[in-house]
């Protein structure tokens, strides 16, 4: 019997104009009704994770950046992985030395030696999801994160590390040379202080190996002193493998990538049909007969 759920964002909870549906909320507010809690698990940071909730007026906890960084119902950061010196320099090593771009996340912001780069980043994601990309919207959208403040742009990485109270905990490497990402990326998951995983086509996410979905979800259903068998768990891409696997009820995306169905029991909807609304609702109804 389901009694935690967790999901993803991109591809899964949101919309492609990155809304949660009226059929996403109110079921997973009638879940929330019945005693389940459901926890966001995404690879945003906090301060760009809760901007699509905030609208639904639902209170959740936040698995963010991968695990890097969890919050309860009232925003309190529960706990937190960084990347030290030592795994910082692993990993710009092996970027810089095939020339891929990345930004770097810390618990201040996003930082960007190029804002061009990102918005042609957009343009490749989007290009190659089949849709026509609006320039002028990703550019304008780009500057209200600047403006914001939660995109920041810096000469140099450099000017980031020794900051009072600044820590470093992912880095979001980019490359439209889909070839040259999966080779980096196996150049990376030879360090096993270090956690590879994407979130889409031509990206490597890179967090602390302890700083996985799947670890923190399996965190937070030991304090609620709920067993693993007891948890659902929706994703669509690779950064959410390591929660599908631990939870006892996985569900994919219908737009989910092959490897994620492959760990699935269940295959959901599109995110573009409210498939998470259809997933606890299917769910709920198999618990009623668990309980009957």
């Amino acid at each position: 019997m389901i009694k935690l759920i967790a999901t993803d964002m991109d591809g899964t909870l949101l919309n492609a104009g990155h809304e949660v549906s009226e059929e996403n909320i109110k079921a997973i507010k009638a879940a929330q009704e019945q005693g389940i809690t459901l926890v966001i698990a995404t690879g945003r940071a906090f301060y760009e994770a809760s901007s699509p909730i905030e609208p639904t007026g639902l209170k959740v906890p936040y698995i963010c950046l991968n695990g890097a960084e969890v919050r309860d119902e009232s925003f309190d950061i529960m706990h937190t992985s960084s990347l030290n010196r030592e795994m910082i320099e692993q990993i710009t090593d092996v970027l810089n030395q095939d020339d891929v771009y990345y930004q770097v996340y810390t618990n201040f912001g996003i930082y960007t030696e190029d804002p061009q780069k990102d918005l042609d980043i957009y343009i490749d994601i989007a290009e190659h999801a089949g849709q026509k990309a609006d320039v002028e919207k990703i550019r304008s959208h780009i500057q209200h994160r600047i403006d914001q403040g939660t995109l920041k742009v810096v000469d140099n990485y450099d000017q980031i590390t020794g900051r009072r109270g600044e820590i470093v905990m992912k880095i979001l490497a980019y490359d439209a040379d889909v070839e040259k990402i999966e080779r980096v990326s196996k150049q990376l998951a030879q360090h096993s202080n270090l956690a590879i995983s994407s979130s889409a086509r031509g990206n490597i996410e890179i967090t602390n190996a302890y700083a996985q979905k799947g670890i923190a979800l399996e965190e937070i259903a030991r304090q609620l002193g709920i067993e693993m068998k007891d948890v659902m768990a929706i994703g669509d891409n690779m950064n959410d493998v390591s929660m599908l696997e631990r939870a006892g009820y996985p569900v994919a995306m219908e737009n989910a990538i092959p490897e994620v169905k492959e760990c699935a029991k269940d295959i959901t909807d599109t995110n573009e049909h409210s498939g998470v609304g259809k997933a606890i609702n299917k769910m709920l109804v198999e618990n009623q007969k668990h309980e009957g």
